[in-house]
C-alpha cells in the first residue's frame, strides 16, 4: 500500500502542525503578516490598513506574533517614543505562503460566495 505524505506525518507532527496553524491561520494574523511583508509599520498605520480590526485585537495579535518570534517590536528613540513592528526572518518565511493564500482568496471569492448562496438556498438546510 502506498503511503501518502499525510500518512507519513506522525501524530506528534500533526499536533505540532495544528498548533502552528492555529496561530498563523486566523484572519487577523494573516492580515498582519500580509501588511508587514511590505516593511516595518507603526501600530496606528496597521490599524488603518486592516479593515475591521479593533485596537484590542490588533494588540493581542501582535503580542502573540511577537511571542512566537514572527514579529519584532522596536521602540523608536523619538519624543514621544513610538513603536514599530516588523517581520522577523521567521515571519518573512511566512510571507510567500500568506501572499499565495491572499491571492487565492481574491481569485476565488466570487465562486465561494456563489457556492455559499447555492448551499444556503437549498431546502432543508
Amino acid at each position: 500500500m502506498n503511503m501518502t505524505t499525510a500518512d507519513r506525518i506522525v501524530l506528534k507532527d500533526r499536533r505540532n502542525i495544528g498548533q502552528v496553524l492555529a496561530r498563523v491561520g486566523d484572519k487577523w494574523t494573516m492580515m498582519v503578516i500580509y501588511i508587514l511583508q511590505g516593511g516595518p509599520r507603526r501600530f496606528n498605520d496597521m490599524k488603518r490598513s486592516i479593515d475591521g480590526i479593533s485596537q484590542q485585537m490588533l494588540t493581542r495579535t501582535l503580542r502573540a506574533l511577537e511571542r512566537d518570534g514572527i514579529v519584532s517590536r522596536t521602540i523608536l528613540p523619538l519624543s514621544p517614543p513610538q513603536v514599530e513592528y516588523a517581520l522577523t526572518p521567521l515571519g518573512r518565511s511566512l510571507s510567500a505562503p500568506v501572499l499565495t493564500l491572499c491571492k487565492w482568496a481574491c481569485d476565488n471569492i466570487k465562486d465561494i460566495n456563489k457556492a455559499q448562496g447555492l448551499f444556503d438556498g437549498r431546502d432543508g438546510s
